[in-house]
């Protein structure tokens, strides 16, 4: 017989639950919850209520627990046998509770099957010990950490996520054996804390590297030769400025998917990318030129955002898209341009130049773009007469035409739209 246990507060935004926590049980999957000073067992009628919220641990749980929720609770002491010795123990559910001194060293002895702990929006200041070797995901993101000791994660070798965003990491805190052992980590989150470089010692395996608004102001080759395998790079409201991504610092991500450099500081495209990216995310920069050779190395990219850059039309090359056979959206929006740049790809289905200062829609420009769907236009200054004829019959796939009279559209593209909810 398999149990859970559920004390955890079941909230609505805006509204704190006050409802007592229950014992059910069924014969495929029984639910427990407990009285903090009851131990916990197998119940087929009973409801026992307990205080709206936890200030201590269930000290005796089955032995067949598989899943333990004590989450949003007030839960400041837990007991060797809470979670210890349940081999069966797969997922424990501790945010929005603790401190350093609830978690006790042995707390997880005789559990060897624990995939999942999650320990976010608590107050810890360093990583608890003794964490299950087992663990699969480690849920540390919006607690006061700003160190992790030598070897505290050695023995955590099947570890795929790690989540450690919004804490107060330092370079200092962090060294090159913290994630080297790591041997399957797949996700690593580390936006939200106060680095100034890329760590160290980042395992092959890695997929994801999330260092969002930290600090960074310089990125090194040698510090990412070991993530041969990155696929994405979220390096968004950092400082990097003009110099701290110099020609070749990601040559070593040769299999790099997508980069995300929003908010930096930039003020040109940087130069020696890697070839097979597919999706380079620069808005909100300094970037005023586009030379002829600035992205004929990205033959592969299929989104490219320059938005709220420092573009003009004088400084982008008449032949700096061309290169870019595969280029399905581009995002120009919120520069300085005052006409459409010259040598768009025919591959592109989106082209957004809204708030801009065009004063002409030349068919020319346009010839060839017989798969663009999506033209936003809205914010220039164009009048009727600035459309030159024949302008529209170039555009025989458009479906929509913000800012002309068409209807309005989304102004992000789906795959924009779903990773701005990560990055910004």
């Amino acid at each position: 017989m398999a149990w859970t246990c559920r004390c955890s507060q079941t909230t609505l935004p805006g509204q704190l639950s006050t409802s007592p926590c229950r014992t059910t049980s069924s014969r495929s999957s029984p639910t427990t919850s407990c009285r903090a000073s009851a131990a916990c067992g197998p119940s087929t009628s009973t409801t026992i209520s307990s205080p709206p919220r936890l200030s201590v641990a269930p000290q005796f749980l089955p032995r067949s627990l598989r899943v333990a929720d004590l989450a949003a609770n007030q839960v400041t002491e837990i007991f060797p046998l809470t979670f210890g010795e349940k081999p069966a123990l797969r997922s424990v559910y501790l945010h929005n509770n603790l401190s350093n001194a609830g978690l006790p060293p042995d707390a997880f002895h005789g559990s060897e099957a624990v995939a999942t702990l999650s320990l976010s929006s608590n107050r810890l200041s360093y990583l608890p010990p003794s964490l299950p070797p087992s663990l699969e995901r480690l849920h540390l993101q919006n607690n006061l950490i700003s160190k992790v000791p030598r070897g505290a994660l050695s023995r955590q070798t099947h570890l795929r996520e790690l989540y450690l965003q919004h804490n107060q990491l330092t370079d200092s805190g962090l060294d090159a054996t913290t994630f080297s052992k790591l041997r399957h980590l797949e996700y690593l989150d580390l936006s939200h804390n106060q680095l100034a470089s890329v760590p160290a010692g980042l395992p092959r395996t890695l997929a994801v590297l999330h260092l969002g608004r930290n600090r960074i102001r310089w990125v090194e080759a040698a510090r990412l030769r070991g993530a041969r395998g990155l696929r994405y790079l979220l390096l968004q409201h950092n400082q990097l400025g003009a110099e701290g991504l110099p020609a070749g610092a990601l040559r070593p991500l040769r299999g790099l998917h997508t980069l995300h450099l929003y908010g930096n500081g930039l003020h040109r495209v940087p130069p020696a990318l890697p070839r097979r990216l597919r999706a380079l995310v620069l808005p909100h920069n300094h970037v005023t030129t586009l030379g002829a050779r600035d992205l004929a190395g990205l033959r592969g990219l299929a989104e490219l955002n320059l938005a709220y850059n420092r573009l003009v039309s004088a400084r982008v090359h008449r032949r700096a898209f061309r290169p870019l056979r595969a280029l399905r959206s581009l995002d120009l929006a919120g520069n300085q341009l005052t006409r459409l740049p010259g040598g768009l790809p025919g591959s592109l289905r989106t082209l957004r130049l809204q708030r801009n200062q065009l004063r002409a829609l030349e068919p020319e420009l346009l010839a060839g773009l017989d798969q663009l769907r999506e033209l936003s236009l809205a914010h220039n200054r164009l009048r009727i007469g600035d459309i030159g004829p024949g302008t529209w019959h170039e555009l025989q796939a458009l479906q929509v035409r913000d800012g002309l009279g068409g209807r309005t559209v989304p102004r992000q593209s789906p795959q924009t739209s779903c990773l701005s909810r990560h990055v910004r």
